[in-house]
This record gives structure tokens, C-alpha cells and sequence, in this order.
């Protein structure tokens, strides 16, 4: 687990951007600038939690050390100590990969 000192609220999932170094056919290195944006990330911290109607927990249906995808461009993007992280609603992750 990261060391990072963010914790999310509520039914909020804090995501570590996966790093893949991503090269074209030939050994060409994408710079930063021309990629997309990351979709995969690993989950690091699960919110508090958010209770349903009869204010029993709602429980989290991934959990710290998963590798999901997320849509593209929900959630927030944090930077803490030159690393990025993002903050996502748990209803924003839309799968969990392996």
C-alpha cells in the first residue's frame, strides 16, 4: 500500500495510476503529451462508506490492492509528491481486471 496521506470519504475510492510504459511498433516511446488518458489504476484507499436507506452499510465491491477501469474522465485528479492519483465515486469504476 502507498504511504499517501489522502484519505476519501464516503463511498469514494482513491486510485493510483497504474504506470505502463507504452512503446510503438519499433521501439518509438510515446511521449506523455501524445497518450491517452489512463483508464487503469490501482485501487489504495476505500472511503468511509455510504449506508442505504435503513442506514446499514453499503459495502464496497472492490478493495485495496484491485486493478480496475474507470471512465475516462470522472472522478479528480490529485498530485501528492509528484505521483497521480485520482478520486472516483465507487459507481465510476466500471470493472475489475484479473
Amino acid at each position: 500500500m502507498s504511504n499517501v496521506n489522502i484519505k476519501p470519504l464516503g463511498d469514494r475510492v482513491l486510485l493510483e495510476i497504474c504506470e505502463n510504459t507504452e512503446q510503438m511498433k519499433g521501439g518509438i516511446l510515446i511521449p506523455d503529451s501524445a497518450k491517452e488518458k489512463p483508464q487503469e489504476y490501482k485501487v489504495i484507499a476505500l472511503g468511509t462508506g455510504k449506508n442505504d436507506d435503513k442506514g446499514n452499510k453499503i459495502p464496497f465491491d472492490v478493495k485495496v490492492g484491485d486493478i480496475v477501469l474507470t471512465s475516462r474522465y470522472g472522478g479528480t485528479e490529485v498530485k501528492v509528491d509528484d505521483k497521480e492519483y485520482k478520486v472516483v465515486n465507487q459507481d465510476d469504476i466500471l470493472a475489475v481486471i484479473g
